[in-house]
């Protein structure tokens, strides 16, 4: 049996949770989300826990079996506490702002870059650092990313948008490989 789709889901105080044929709806204090159920897989209450079975042993039914509770973990975690993500701008010049509903990065091209902000997600600036907050985990990632992709940091200086956690692999520079002294 899966060890992860075995453990049984906590649903936290505040959070109620409403059990459909082919899926689950999670509401709570930052938001709502609906979790699908495939074909094999069923969600059970049991007082404040929610147990995901599967019918058969079928590869695929065990491959999905994880996955479901691990999207319903997710989804109960963020509409009771929410997830966010931090990136780190870090080169000369580089600055962010916030504009009505959209992020604009100045990180070295000839023009601003505009991110919009969907609904359900929060940007919050400090200094250079960018702080995705929301309450579904897959949109705060995805948002992260595209933010990260507008410029990645690169190997030689570090320059760029990185996550907060990211270690950069650096590089020596052409003089540095060739032995010279500096």
């Amino acid at each position: 049996m899966s060890k992860i789709g075995r453990l049984p889901v906590k649903i936290e105080q505040g959070v109620e949770v409403s059990i459909e044929k082919s899926s689950v709806l999670v509401k709570g204090l930052k938001g709502e989300i609906k979790v699908h159920t495939p074909k094999g897989i069923t969600v059970e209450r049991n007082e404040d826990m929610l147990v995901v079975k599967r019918k058969h042993d079928s590869k695929e039914e065990k491959s999905l079996h994880g996955l479901v509770r691990s999207l319903l973990n997710n989804a109960v975690v963020g509409v009771s506490e929410g997830f966010s993500k931090t990136l780190i701008l870090s080169g000369v010049g580089f600055r962010s702002s916030l504009q009505d509903n959209k992020l604009i990065l100045l990180v070295g091209y000839s023009h601003p870059v505009e991110i919009e902000q969907p609904k359900g997600i929060t940007f919050t600036i400090v200094e250079n650092r960018i702080t995705v907050a929301g309450f579904d985990k897959q949109l705060v990632g995805d948002i992260a990313s595209k933010i990260r992709k507008v410029k990645p940091p690169e190997p030689y200086k570090g320059k760029g948008i990185k996550y907060e956690d990211e270690v950069i692999r650096r590089k020596p520079g052409k003089a540095q490989a060739a032995g010279a002294t500096q």
